[in-house]
């Protein structure tokens, strides 16, 4: 899995994240036939995340907060974690992770490196997403159902997602490789300014800053 070019590698004030708005989206060109039929093509092979994290920024206090982390990360140009409120872990919702939660991978008795993914939907239509961002010391792994131990049988990189097991403990052939852990989302602003008018702001008018997951 790439590096992400120009990534500061912080996590978005978690607790405006909480109030934030937003989630996945997709692009489909649809062309309408003449006899009315349609034809539907998927243009991203993935979805990205959309965010409008003003809706979470309440008080002077946050707004300040959020603009000191705007000129940090020099507007748009370099990127950060953020805690989507409603899709950071790989359990259901109300559970507790587990190293069973996501399948990853099949061992083949060579094969050292696994990337983490979180799985939507089943059978030929499930979706799978490359998870790059896990939460440092989170990562829970079993192989065909047995749980491994973090620093003695795999370490998990928290820049990139990636599981590499230690030499002599690469899954067997045939060995299912499945994995539980919380994860951010590596997001950008998607605006060079933040505009706000603060007589109006007072009044309960949102302030927009809108963020956008960056597709490694």
């Amino acid at each position: 899995m790439p590096q992400l070019a120009a990534f500061h590698d912080v996590l978005f004030p978690t607790d405006i994240a909480l109030g934030s708005t937003g989630g996945p989206e997709r692009l489909t060109e649809i062309v309408t036939l003449g006899s009315g039929r349609e034809q539907r093509n998927a243009r991203w092979a993935h979805s990205r995340r959309r965010y409008n994290a003003g809706y979470g920024v309440r008080t002077l206090a946050d707004l300040q907060t959020v603009i000191a982390f705007f000129e940090e990360r020099r507007g748009r140009l370099h990127g950060f974690r953020f805690r989507d409120p409603l899709d950071n872990r790989s359990a259901a919702p109300g559970m507790a992770i587990s190293p069973l939660d996501q399948g990853i991978g099949t061992g083949d008795g060579a094969m050292a490196d696994f990337q983490l993914v979180k799985t939507y939907g089943a059978g030929a239509t499930a979706y799978q997403r490359a998870i790059v961002k896990p939460v440092e010391d989170t990562v829970v792994v079993a192989v065909d159902g047995i749980v491994k131990v973090e620093g003695l049988d795999f370490s998990a990189d928290a820049s990139t997602g990636v599981i590499h097991f230690l030499a002599g403990r690469e899954p067997g052939a045939g060995e299912e490789v499945r994995a539980g852990f919380d994860f951010h989302v590596p997001v950008r602003f998607d605006a060079d300014e933040i505009s706000v008018n603060i007589k109006t702001f007072l009044a309960g008018d949102i302030a927009s800053i809108p963020i956008v997951e960056i597709i490694p």
